[in-house]
């Protein structure tokens, strides 16, 4: 095997999971853009984690699938759930307690590597999903990047220019071939006569 075919077998595959890496990032960008929210998969929702309370369970950046739905009473201590802290903000934290008190559950979280427990106990109505042990480390940087301005036109930019660069050098290798194809030729005429 030469030289030339090892790098050009490299340059496939470095090409084959650029665009294997594009095409997940757009389709959790549309995905996450058509549900007003963040994408689904299978039933189950990926969020993106915005801080550094859950770690080393999963860290700043990750992506982790949640199960959205069900009975928000069935949870148990060292359960992990996505719960509305307020209207703009989620929070996926462990819960270390289950207190029940006139027939009502709440529920006392703590992120994994916060000191303390949470301020406030929640409540069933506030939890969205329970968490379920998926994670993709890192790969929300680039999802959250994706989703702005400067993310969508990288997204679009790097695509282009490497299909352009990849058609130049294919032009390039295709004229290469035809001239030393021709040299060939000629060189067989000129033995010939």
């Amino acid at each position: 095997m030469s030289f030339k075919s090892i790098i050009s077998g490299v340059i496939n595959v470095v090409t084959i999971g650029l665009y294997i890496g594009l095409a997940l990032i757009i389709f959790f960008v549309l995905s996450s853009k058509a549900s007003g929210g963040e994408p689904q998969i299978f039933g189950y929702q990926l969020k993106t984690v915005l801080s550094g309370s859950m770690e080393p369970t999963f860290m700043t950046g990750s992506i982790i699938a949640v199960k959205p739905g069900g009975d928000m009473t069935r949870f148990k201590e060292n359960d992990i759930v996505t719960y509305r802290e307020n209207r703009a903000t989620l929070v996926t934290h462990r819960i270390v307690e289950v207190i029940e008190k006139n027939g009502n559950i709440m529920y006392r979280t703590r992120g994994d590597n916060n000191d303390g427990v949470d301020q406030t106990l929640l409540l069933p109505e506030n939890i969205v999903a329970q968490y379920s042990g998926f994670t993709i480390p890192y790969l929300g940087y680039a999802i959250e990047f994706t989703k702005s301005k400067n993310g969508v036109l990288f997204l679009f930019f790097i695509p282009g220019l490497i299909l352009i660069i990849q058609s130049i050098i294919n032009v390039r290798n295709i004229l290469v071939e035809s001239k030393s194809s021709d040299q060939h030729v000629a060189n067989n005429v000129e033995e010939s006569t």
